[in-house]
């Protein structure tokens, strides 16, 4: 069979009368493989050989110690909620606005919409029932007064929620 000088070259074998042209790779293909050729020795000499770059190992490393120092940091902060802490919350506008939603959320119902109590008790006056001390109204908060139809609030709403409505509480008072 003879071929057009025009045509494709086609290849000398045949497989099951299968032939094939004998064309070059695309341009755009050979500059992606010659790319990233260049690419992996630049990688390989300036992150393995020369010392230039932070390995995987080293960013993992210091990922890892950053995520350690702020737990413990957390774990220091959490583990410090102390009567001094409250009071500082209670002058956090944040906190205050926080705590005000969860109180109109969950606890107006009972005490008011003015805190000065309804089914539950007055938080607005001087006078504590269960200790006007802000933990003190906080462990009221947690475990709740059964005996007086006040539930705990601790599986309900959580830490969280707890500690910004005891500020929201505690900032109707002065330290």
């Amino acid at each position: 069979m003879t071929q057009n000088p025009n045509e494709d070259k086609i290849r000398e074998h045949s497989y099951d009368g299968i032939q094939e042209f004998d064309k070059n790779l695309p341009n755009w293909w050979l500059f992606t493989l010659y790319g990233t050729i260049v690419f992996s020795v630049a990688y390989w000499i300036f992150f393995h050989k020369s010392g230039l770059g932070d390995s995987q190992e080293k960013e993992f490393e210091a990922a890892m110690a950053e995520i350690e120092s702020r737990i413990a940091q957390d774990q220091m902060n959490a583990d410090v909620l102390d009567d001094t802490k409250l009071w500082a919350m209670s002058k956090d506008a944040t906190m205050v606005a926080e705590g005000k939603t969860v109180y109109d959320t969950f606890c107006m119902s009972c005490h008011g919409p003015s805190m000065e109590g309804g089914i539950g008790v007055n938080l607005v006056d001087s006078e504590w029932l269960h200790g006007g001390a802000p933990m003190q109204v906080r462990d009221t908060i947690i475990e709740g007064v059964p005996a007086k139809g006040m539930i705990a609030w601790m599986p309900v709403i959580g830490e969280e929620k707890i500690n910004s409505v005891t500020a929201f509480i505690m900032s109707h008072h002065e330290p």
